[in-house]
């Protein structure tokens, strides 16, 4: 399989995603945002979890697309409830048109998503509407504890990672998980391939952590320090809050306390904290724990070993990404 051709392929597909003509306000809003691209692992991933299986991985392009709609239809409701300016660099839709119109888009789009997983043959649909069902909810959970943990003083970090499963990870598992059942795996294997999608889930978001602090900017595409400037909960600095002592401690939680504060100011002190109690070495072990899981748990899946070399390869150039 050709990894670039295969996203091409999914990319076309997405193109071509047929629309009612009106109103045109409501559909509009959904090519918009379909179009801003994205790097569609999960619709990728999908397409490789069938291919683990058959050389009749095509037939998982449909619903893979399904997965990617839903995605953007979460991105476009998470949008509205962070009040966020911008997605991958351009207007969201609701600073682009307004609230009201991004909420009934992404409700079309998640009837949408619905509709492409038809796409799936009779013999496992209702299995597959079940597991997405699940995991839909789950993303909603996570989403919803994550708006909580703002205003929760102190966070564990098993409440964290449980969170960041929920919100983000599980999509990637369901992800893997339907291609594997499309392209025939035993329930065992495909449960391997959900667990293993789940893993790297985690594994991405703790990166995506660590970016945010340590990234160089014009990789990582947003502000660099947009999560210490924001008190944002993650593994970082629940990390710090569980270490600090003394006198770090009182200027980590006084930093965090202030209302009115240079922003650049705020970024290089607990990032000096950070370096201090060694939390980057540690969210990079904590990283490689979660990815060493998921290759044991792809090592045990029954599949052609080249065939799980293409993935395995897939998740391992995404780990080592710098933006």
């Amino acid at each position: 399989m050709n990894l670039k051709e295969t996203l091409q392929e999914i990319n076309t597909q997405i193109d071509r995603l047929a629309y009612r003509p009106e109103p045109i306000e409501l559909y509009e809003p959904i090519r918009y945002l379909m179009n801003l691209g994205g790097k569609r692992m999960r619709p990728l991933l999908t397409v490789l979890g069938a291919y683990l299986f058959t050389d009749d991985w095509r037939k998982a392009i449909f619903p893979a697309i399904g997965v990617e709609v839903f995605h953007n239809f979460t991105l476009m409701h998470d949008d509205i409830m962070d009040n966020a300016p911008l997605r991958r660099g351009k207007a969201t839709v609701h600073e682009k048109w307004n609230e009201n119109i991004a909420i009934l888009s992404g409700d079309v789009m998640l009837v949408q998503a619905y509709e492409l997983m038809l796409a799936v043959e009779d013999k496992h649909l209702r299995s597959i509407i079940q597991k997405f069902n699940i995991c839909a909810a789950e993303v909603c959970e996570g989403q919803q504890l994550d708006m909580n943990f703002e205003n929760y003083p102190t966070v564990s970090e098993q409440t964290y990672i449980e969170m960041i499963r929920r919100k983000t990870a599980v999509l990637l598992g369901f992800s893997l998980e339907l291609g594997g059942i499309i392209g025939g795996a035993d329930e065992k294997n495909a449960h391997l391939l959900k667990e293993f999608g789940q893993n790297i889930g985690i594994g991405f978001q703790l990166k995506d952590d660590l970016l945010d602090v340590y990234g160089a900017a014009e990789k990582f595409g947003k502000q660099v320090g947009g999560d210490i400037i924001a008190n944002k909960k993650t593994f970082l600095l629940i990390s710090a809050l569980e270490k600090a002592k003394g006198n770090t401690l009182n200027l980590l939680n006084e930093w965090l306390a202030k209302t009115n504060f240079d922003k650049i100011e705020k970024v290089k002190v607990i990032t000096d904290i950070y370096n201090q109690l060694n939390i980057k070495q540690l969210t990079e072990d904590k990283i490689n724990q979660y990815f060493e899981l998921a290759f044991q748990q792809l090592d045990q899946i029954v599949a052609e070993t080249s065939r799980k070399q293409v993935l395995g390869d897939f998740i391992q150039m995404l780990r080592e990404r710098e933006s």
